[in-house]
């Protein structure tokens, strides 16, 4: 069994925000091997979010973000069980980091189920039309259609786009994580993004 120093552990903590105990555990587990160590975390906050995914969010925040020039913001709200979770400083950063995401990056809709289905529709129908131009063999197109509205929703649907601020990392990715660590059932619930002009 590796030796696992008190360093180290504060390291694998200011990695993932996870607790001490947790993070013993990991690097216990993975021989004290810090990339596996997170990828252990990163897999146990999922199960817990998993857990956690059928109870009731009544509480929450909305949180405003603006753009430094004031010509573009958004007002985000994001759900949680109890206001003791909505007031801790990982609840509000992750708030602030989603909402300054949003700003960025623009997209049509919290989940997939959220978008359009006339859009979907649109889309599928381009890539379809696309597929068969291609002249690919006949079997093959609907796992290239599927494989294109894969694409499209990572870059349309917030809880699918990469994280600007750490591309490895989806916005789902980072929900399940302060799941895990907050031990509550969170949800990005629906958000409004304004742009001067636009």
């Amino acid at each position: 069994m590796a030796n696992i120093d008190a360093k180290t552990v504060s390291q694998l903590r200011k990695m993932t925000g996870a607790g001490m105990m947790e993070c013993k555990k990991a690097l216990v587990e993975s021989g004290g091997d810090l990339d596996k160590a997170v990828d252990i975390l990163r897999t146990s906050g999922a199960a817990k979010a998993a857990k956690r995914a059928g109870r009731e969010v009544k509480d929450g925040v909305i949180h405003p973000y603006i753009h430094p020039g004031a010509k573009l913001g958004v007002l985000l709200e994001v759900d949680c069980e109890t206001d003791f979770v909505a007031r801790t400083p990982d609840f509000q950063e992750f708030c602030h980091d989603v909402a300054m995401h949003i700003a960025a990056e623009d997209p049509l809709a919290v989940r997939i189920e959220d978008l359009d289905s006339n859009l979907v529709e649109k889309e599928r129908s381009i890539y379809k039309e696309q597929a068969k131009q291609s002249g690919k063999p006949e079997k093959i197109l609907d796992k290239i259609i599927d494989g294109k509205m894969e694409k499209f929703y990572s870059q349309s649907v917030l809880l699918r786009q990469a994280f600007v601020k750490d591309t490895d990392k989806t916005i789902e990715d980072l929900l399940k994580e302060l799941i895990g660590k907050l031990g509550e059932n969170i949800q990005i619930a629906r958000f409004v993004r304004f742009k001067v002009g636009g």
